[in-house]
């Protein structure tokens, strides 16, 4: 039996394939996802869009997508939840190590808002190694982020180097 709406919450900073993959599995199970980005990080990370540039770029990569809605959000998650009519969250886990936080973070969840369900979803195995920090890192250095992320955000991340780039070489 689906669920009638769920979210997706993460920094999506980039959306990547491993992302996509827990997404659109997520969608078989649920009338309606809502893919929440997060304006504060939970954990310290250097970013490379705004929030506005990431919301709009999940858009477009799902603008085909009726299942999905696309927010951004500020505050607690399940006070966000709470406001969509959600009570499943979907999260991934690549490997143990993402476990224990993941785990934290479901029963502080669970003690603010005890409706509130997770859901963890293991990526397929060719992603498992795969985070948006590595992607970042690995455009930055200039390397071919093809495989990684999706055409539309691979056209974003080239472009926002080349003004990097060129915004680091007219102050030099």
């Amino acid at each position: 039996m689906k669920v009638d709406i769920a979210v997706y919450p993460g920094s999506f900073d980039p959306l990547t394939v491993g992302h996509d993959d827990i997404l659109r599995r997520g969608l078989r199970l649920v009338d309606h996802l809502i893919v929440a980005v997060a304006e504060t990080a939970t954990q310290s990370k250097s970013g490379l869009f705004t929030i506005e540039e990431r919301v709009s770029l999940i858009e477009e990569v799902y603008a085909d997508e009726p299942g999905v809605t696309v927010m951004s959000f500020s505050g607690l998650l399940v006070d966000f939840m709470r406001a969509h009519g959600a009570r499943l969250m979907i999260r991934g886990l690549r490997a143990v190590s993402d476990f224990e936080y993941e785990f934290q973070m479901a029963l502080m969840n669970r003690s603010l808002s005890p409706e509130v369900e997770v859901l963890f979803m293991a990526p397929d195995s060719r992603h498992t190694f795969l985070s948006s920090s590595l992607v970042r890192q690995v455009g930055r250095l200039g390397g071919d982020v093809t495989k990684f992320v999706s055409p539309i955000v691979k056209a974003s991340m080239e472009a926002r180097f080349s003004r990097d780039a060129a915004a680091k070489g007219a102050s030099d």
